[in-house]
C-alpha cells in the first residue's frame, strides 16, 4: 500500500473511557441501548389482563365447585331440621310445603288438601281462622339443601308419588268457612247441671219446640236438672259432638247398627246418621288413608306383600274407599241374614263416648248408620271384597299365578316377605277343599231284605237209608238236630 493511501484510511475505533466519553460528547441526547420492537409495545398491559382473566375464571370454578357439592352438615343438625320442619299433620318432613294464612302454620301440600277434603275449615295446627293457603317457595329451598345434605331424610318413592297425585306442585287454596259460627262459650257455666239442648229454648232457629224442654240451670236454678238424675227425658248425648239432643227433633237421627243418636247440627257431615250407601267411613276418605290405617294391615293378618298389591290395584283403577263400602254393603243386603252376623259378634258397641240404647227389633232391616260404624262395615268386610275382586281378572298374571300357600289365612309366616311373595295368602273362606278319596264315606250298595225261614217243628227230613260205620264228624250233629236219621253214612257213600 502506497503512503497515500495510508494517510487515507480511517482510524479504527477503539473501546477506551475516552473514546465513549467522546462519543457520547458528539452525540448528545442519543443512547447506545437497541430499542425494543414494537411488537413489543403493551405487552405488560395484555399480559395482566390475561392474569386477571385466568384468576377471575378460576375463582368461578371453586364457586361453582362448591355449590355443586353437597352442604357439610353435621347429623346432629341434620335431625335438628328435620325435626322443626316436620308437617302438623302426618308429623313427617313437609314435602311440597304450603303456608297458611294469616297463622303462618306450614302442612305439606297433599295434607292439606286432605284437610280440606274432610271437611276442614280453618288451620289445622291452631284451628284459627284461615282463607288461603299458598305454596312456601322459601321453604322448599330450606329443604332441597337439607336433602342434599342428608338425602336418607327424604320420604319414601310411593309417598312422593301418592302427594303428588292429590296435591299439584303450585297450587294455592282457599279454606272454607264455616257454615255456622260456633256459639259462644260459657266461661263459668254450673258443671253440676244439664244445658238447654238447641230445641228446648223458645223461638230457636230450627222451627221446632222441644216438648219437655230443660231449664236453663242460669236463670232458674231451682228447676234445673241435675247430672246426678241421668239423662233428662226426652234427650240424649249426640255420639259425635256430645252434646244433648231432642230424641224427636226432625234434625235427629240415630244408627240402626249402634243405636246412638247424632243431633245433625253441631257438626255438618259428621254428627249425622245417613241412609247406608250415603255414608262416609269415618277417617277413610282416599287411599291414602288406608295406607296409614293399621285396621287395614290387621285385616290382612299383617300380610304387606298382599296389602301393597291390593293398594296398587286401587290407585290404577281410582278405587275410592267409599266405593268399596258401598260395594261391601250391597253384598251384605244381598245375603240371608243381613247384618246379624255383624251384631252377632258385636262390632259396633262402645264405638262412640255416649251410650248407645237398646235395640228394639234385632230382626228389623237396617237402613240409617253412623260414620263409625260405616268404617266397621269397611274393615270388617275388606279382605272377601278382595277376594271377590281378584275373580274379576283385572289383576297381573305374575301376581294371579302365585301358588297357594297349603295353610292360607292360618299361616304364620305371612310376615316373611319372602314367603308372602311366593304363596298367595287371599283364598276365599267359602272355597270348598278337595278331601282325600280314601277318607271319602263310600255309597251304601242296597241289598234286598233277607227273609228270615222259621223252622216247622211238624215237618221231618227224610234223608236215604244207608249201611256202614260212621266217619264223618258232622253227621252227629244232624243226627242230634234231626232225629229221624237212621245212621250215618260210610265213606264210600260220601266220596
Amino acid at each position: 500500500m502506497s503512503e497515500p493511501e495510508r494517510l487515507h484510511m480511517p482510524t479504527p475505533l477503539v473501546d477506551t473511557p475516552t473514546n465513549a466519553l467522546a462519543s457520547r460528547e458528539s452525540f448528545p441526547g442519543t443512547s447506545l441501548k437497541r430499542p425494543a420492537s414494537s411488537s413489543f409495545e403493551g405487552w405488560e398491559e395484555e399480559t395482566s389482563r390475561k392474569r386477571r382473566k385466568e384468576e377471575s375464571e378460576s375463582v368461578q370454578e371453586d364457586v361453582q365447585e362448591r355449590n355443586d357439592a353437597p352442604p357439610v352438615i353435621s347429623a346432629s343438625l341434620a335431625d335438628d331440621l328435620a325435626q322443626d320442619l316436620q308437617c302438623g299433620c302426618c308429623s313427617e318432613l313437609v314435602y311440597r310445603p304450603v303456608i297458611v294464612n294469616p297463622c303462618q302454620h306450614f302442612f305439606c301440600g297433599s295434607c292439606c288438601v286432605l284437610w280440606i277434603r274432610n271437611g276442614g275449615t280453618n288451620c289445622p295446627a291452631c284451628r284459627g281462622v284461615s282463607t288461603v293457603v299458598t305454596p312456601f317457595r322459601a321453604l322448599q329451598s330450606v329443604i332441597d339443601t337439607l336433602l342434599r345434605a342428608a338425602p336418607h331424610k327424604a320420604r319414601t318413592e310411593r309417598e312422593r308419588q301418592q302427594a303428588d297425585e292429590i296435591y299439584k306442585v303450585g297450587t294455592s287454596m282457599r279454606i272454607p268457612s264455616p257454615r255456622e259460627p260456633s256459639p259462644e262459650a260459657n266461661v263459668d257455666p254450673p258443671s253440676d247441671y244439664a244445658r238447654p239442648c238447641p230445641h228446648c229454648m223458645a223461638g230457636n232457629p230450627y222451627g221446632w219446640r222441644c216438648p219437655q224442654p230443660i231449664p236453663d240451670p242460669t236463670t232458674d236454678i231451682e228447676h234445673a236438672w241435675h247430672l246426678e238424675d241421668g239423662v233428662p227425658p226426652g234427650h240424649a248425648h249426640c255420639g259425635n259432638c256430645e252434646n244433648l239432643l231432642a230424641t224427636r227433633a226432625p234434625t235427629t237421627t240415630k244408627c240402626d247398627l249402634c243405636q246412638v243418636y247424632f243431633c245433625g247440627i253441631g257438626i255438618q257431615g259428621r254428627c249425622l246418621a245417613a241412609p247406608l250407601l250415603a255414608q262416609h267411613p269415618h277417617g277413610l276418605s282416599d287411599v291414602p288413608d288406608l295406607i296409614l290405617s293399621a285396621d287395614v294391615y290387621e285385616c290382612f293378618d299383617s300380610n304387606n306383600v298382599e296389602v301393597e298389591i291390593m293398594l296398587d290395584y286401587l290407585t290404577a283403577q281410582r278405587l275410592t274407599p267409599r266405593h268399596i263400602y258401598r260395594e261391601i254393603v250391597t253384598h251384605i243386603q244381598s245375603q240371608p241374614r243381613g247384618f246379624k252376623p255383624l251384631m252377632e259378634l258385636e262390632l259396633f258397641s262402645d264405638l262412640h263416648g255416649v251410650a248407645g240404647g237398646t235395640d228394639p227389633d234385632p230382626d228389623a232391616p237396617r237402613n240409617n248408620i253412623c260414620r263409625h260404624c260405616a268404617a266397621e262395615v269397611f274393615l270388617w268386610g275388606l279382605r272377601e271384597w278382595w277376594v271377590r275382586e281378584r275373580q274379576k281378572g283385572f289383576l297381573e298374571e305374575r301376581v294371579m299365578n302365585r301358588k297357594d300357600c297349603p295353610e292360607g289365612r292360618a299361616c304364620d309366616r305371612q310376615m316373611d316377605l319372602a314367603h308372602a311373595k311366593e304363596f298367595n295368602h287371599i283364598i276365599p273362606s267359602s272355597e270348598p277343599r278337595r278331601a282325600d278319596p280314601a277318607s271319602e264315606p263310600q255309597p251304601e250298595v242296597p241289598t234286598a231284605p233277607v227273609t228270615p225261614i222259621e223252622p216247622n217243628p211238624t215237618e221231618q227230613i227224610e234223608l236215604p237209608a244207608v249201611s256202614g260205620p260212621p266217619t264223618h264228624p258232622l253227621w252227629a250233629l244232624f243226627a242230634r238236630a234231626s232225629p229221624t236219621l237212621p245212621r250215618e253214612p260210610d265213606s264210600s257213600e260220601l266220596a
